[in-house]
């Protein structure tokens, strides 16, 4: 039987593999056949996935992606490439009022520069194959709610998203698709650094999930889709992932 959503044959790079959400990302899609690049500024932490990695053709490379040069070495270094997940990211909350120029650069610096000039420099030397796919990870923060605390993160997020739709016109041509996932609250251990919540804080705000917090699985499952030959038709979007949070 043919199984569309089988990676079996394809090179993907996933950034922010050290940890959360980028780290379930590059396991799950191993385990669907893919040959997984994986790049993370903790190399501790980045081998201890390489090594949780089944399947062969693996490999990584420790890189700050708000660094060009490590921008420049990783794109020298990368195979031909299938897919691209843009996991890496920070969060940082801090009310509105405090915000300084420093505190965004370096929070768009991280969450969207990096992300968006690691795509351009690999579409620039080639390296993404015809029919590949490209994923970035964003947020609800980004388009669909806003939170307090939260405006540097969701400025990053929402520019990501726009910036989205305009890259996946201008890449179709090449049969490139871009598309994002935005996912609501999941069980990472970025989780705190996100919020101020107390453990009840965490436990009430729960509630307000119908089908309660994600796992870092479900995005995983989320993002094999867009990068597997099942969502061939599918360009340019942002697939919602909250349990229900944004129906209420």
């Amino acid at each position: 039987m043919i199984n569309p959503f089988s990676l079996n044959g394809k090179n993907i790079l996933v950034t922010g593999a050290s940890s959360g959400i980028g780290k379930q990302i590059a396991l799950s899609a191993a385990q669907m056949g893919a040959a997984i690049h994986i790049t993370g500024r903790d190399e501790a932490r980045l081998n201890g996935t390489l090594e949780a990695l089944t399947g062969a053709g693996h490999s990584s490379k420790i890189a700050d992606l708000t660094i060009e040069e490590h921008l420049d070495q990783l794109v020298a270094n990368s195979p031909k490439l299938d897919g691209l997940v843009l996991s890496s990211g920070i969060v940082k909350t801090l009310p509105f009022k405090f915000v300084t120029n420093t505190e965004l650069d370096t929070i768009m610096q991280a969450n969207f520069y990096a992300p968006v000039m690691l795509l351009n420099k690999l579409v620039r030397n080639k390296k993404l194959n015809k029919n590949s796919s490209v994923v970035f990870i964003s947020s609800i923060g980004g388009n669909f709610i806003g939170t307090k605390g939260n405006s540097m993160y969701s400025a990053a997020k929402g520019a990501i998203n726009a910036m989205q739709k305009v890259i996946a016109l201008e890449l179709v041509a090449q049969k490139i698709r871009v598309n994002n996932v935005s996912p609501g609250m999941v069980k990472t251990e970025l989780i705190g650094k996100a919020t101020a919540f107390t453990d009840e804080q965490f436990m009430a705000d729960e509630k307000n999930y119908p089908l309660g917090y994600g796992e870092p699985a479900d995005v995983a499952n989320a993002v094999i889709y867009l990068l597997s030959d099942a969502s061939k038709w599918v360009t340019g979007i942002s697939l919602l992932l909250d349990g229900g949070f944004t129906l209420q």
